[in-house]
């Protein structure tokens, strides 16, 4: 198992108490063109996120869950791993949110995004007479 998922507690158990919910990857449909792209996209920016804020002592990026309604902090590594299983599985790893982290040591998605655009800008404006 290549997945990088932790194992599964249950595995091969006949008492499995989610045994009825059926496999949760059994009927999903591969990603769309424009949803491939969406993603390879998301990864992109992600590269250049952490190239640029990591070095300042950002840990990850904050995520608002639609399911559980609450923020998640996500490294920069579970990130990558969680965008790279949606590419290659067509459907988001179950998640938990990261024991107590410390909010400082994260920003969310379009502060990271606002932040590498002011980075790209003030280039662009040293180039400039």
């Amino acid at each position: 198992m290549h997945d990088d998922a932790p194992p599964d507690p249950f595995a091969g158990d006949p008492e499995d108490p989610a045994a009825s919910l059926g496999d949760p990857g059994g009927d999903t449909a591969p990603l769309s063109l424009t949803e491939r792209e969406d993603v390879l996209a998301d990864l992109a920016d992600l590269e250049v996120f952490r190239a640029l804020l990591e070095p300042l002592g950002v840990r990850g990026l904050t995520v608002e869950c639609g399911d559980c309604g609450k923020t998640h902090y996500i490294d920069w590594e579970l990130l990558h791993g969680n965008l790279r299983h949606l590419l290659d599985r067509g459907l988001p790893r179950v998640h938990e949110p990261a024991l107590s982290p410390d909010p400082v040591d994260y920003v969310s998605w379009e502060y990271a995004r606002g932040y590498v655009d002011g980075v790209i800008d003030s280039e662009e404006g040293r180039d400039t007479p």
